[in-house]
């Protein structure tokens, strides 16, 4: 058991461990992409609900709810609509520019 805690001792805190992956290209860009996800996640554990409550709340199934938090499903609008209502929240959309070495004009 003292063995245990003096590994403890010894381990990064959290957001040191995150900082230093932060500083790889590849880990940053997954993180950046589960992001939305996380978010939903923490608004909906900080409201105290289950995945089935806020899936009955926005009149869908928990699996739903899995897959937008787990980022394997890009959610409409409308849901995301849905989502933000029974969490008490609101949706905000950016638009980034790149940099401008890296503009091409797009055809629409």
């Amino acid at each position: 058991m003292i063995e245990t805690k003096m590994n403890r001792k010894n381990l990064p805190t959290f957001e040191a461990w995150e900082a230093e992956k932060l500083q790889d290209p590849e880990f940053a860009a997954a993180a950046e992409a589960l992001e939305p996800g996380y978010q939903i996640a923490r608004l909906r554990i900080q409201r105290g609900l289950t995945q089935a409550q806020l899936a009955e709340l926005v009149g869908t199934q928990q699996p739903s709810i899995a897959r937008l938090e787990n980022g394997s499903s890009i959610p409409s609008l409308s849901f995301l609509q849905k989502i933000a209502a029974a969490l008490n929240a609101r949706i905000e959309v950016r638009l980034v520019a790149e940099p401008q070495d890296e503009y091409t004009p797009a055809e629409c």
